[in-house]
């Protein structure tokens, strides 16, 4: 199943996101799968340093090493994004 339809995989995300960047103030489940993380209308607010604990938790927790910044870029857009590829299909 590609990753943008499994919740349980976007859920676990959120949640590894919102740890890694000690994000407390909002709740991971409320978050919005296609709002672009590192823009301006995001409300988490992350910065290259939360990309570098992002990075640290994808890497811990699912396997996947991204350790060039224009492909974190290209892939580490949205939630559903990311979860795509995690896991393409």
């Amino acid at each position: 199943m590609k990753g943008s339809l499994d919740d349980a995989l976007k859920q676990r995300l959120k949640t590894m996101i919102f740890t890694e960047c000690d994000i407390e103030d909002i709740a991971p489940e409320t978050f919005d799968d296609d709002v672009m993380l590192f823009s301006d209308q995001c409300e988490l607010g992350l910065d290259s340093l939360d990309a570098l604990q992002i990075s640290m938790g994808l890497q811990n927790q699912f396997g996947t090493r991204i350790v060039d910044s224009k492909e974190f870029r290209r892939h580490v857009t949205t939630i559903n994004a990311l979860a795509d590829f995690i896991q393409p299909e």
